[in-house]
């Protein structure tokens, strides 16, 4: 019986030398891991044990395992999609009102941020996804993974690792929005975004603020309005 406690504290200590590598950069995002037979001759342990540390990685989203193709480093080590579970919440309305209320309290800081600390490859990023967004809008396409990805961007160019790290939330609370307006607000988006990425481009705090508090603002009102739960 002491031989399995033993093989799972050593799987633990295991899966910190593996996630040092990732941590050091030795093994960056998207890149695959060496082979389960290296693994095993570098580290000095079984099989078993490489398997459980792999395991536990994955639990903590650093590793991912993809069948027949080996195991890789995941694009956001550490970061889930849907951190907090916010797919199981009941009232889809609510949840929708909420996050924008997160978002107020978040986003136009973040933006202003990212107008003081946007690299230009981030601001040419910026605005691409901004461009795309409209493009997608006027040619009757979905926008949400776009629109998530230019929220996202921002995020990243405020340089602040914290509020990076909050970026799920956010998209989350961008494809909440999308799905229960049933994307009936596409005019109103293409010009708050566009006022935000601009402000960014220009390096305008006080602008990409106003219009990242402008572009959730009208979002807030508009869930209210058009709530399917009745509400007036």
């Amino acid at each position: 019986m002491a031989e399995r406690p033993r093989r799972k504290q050593l799987a633990d200590q295991v899966a910190e030398t593996l996630q040092e590598r990732v941590l050091n950069g030795e093994w960056k995002p998207g890149e695959k891991l060496p082979t389960e037979f290296d693994l095993i001759e570098d580290l000095n342990v079984g099989r078993g044990t490489v398997r459980e540390a792999v395991k536990i990685l994955v639990t903590r989203n650093v590793l991912e395992i993809r069948r027949g193709n080996g195991t890789y480093v995941v694009e956001n080590p550490g970061q889930v999609e849907d951190p907090f579970g916010f797919a199981f919440y009941g009232d889809k309305w609510k949840l929708a009102e909420d996050l924008c209320e997160v978002r107020l309290l978040l986003e136009p800081d973040i933006a202003a941020l990212a107008a003081q600390r946007a690299a230009p490859e981030e601001i040419a990023y910026i605005l691409e996804c901004c461009d795309a967004v409209e493009e997608q809008i006027h040619s009757g396409q979905s926008h949400s993974e776009t629109d998530r990805a230019f929220h996202g961007a921002i995020a990243a160019a405020s340089h602040n690792h914290v509020l990076s790290s909050m970026a799920p939330v956010i998209q989350q609370g961008v494809s909440a929005f999308i799905e229960v307006t049933n994307s009936s607000l596409t005019q109103m988006t293409i010009l708050t975004h566009r006022k935000v990425a601009d402000a960014i481009a220009r390096h305008d705090p006080e602008a990409a603020s106003a219009a990242m508090r402008e572009h959730l603002e009208h979002n807030r009102d508009h869930i209210q309005n058009v709530d399917g739960r009745g509400k007036q």
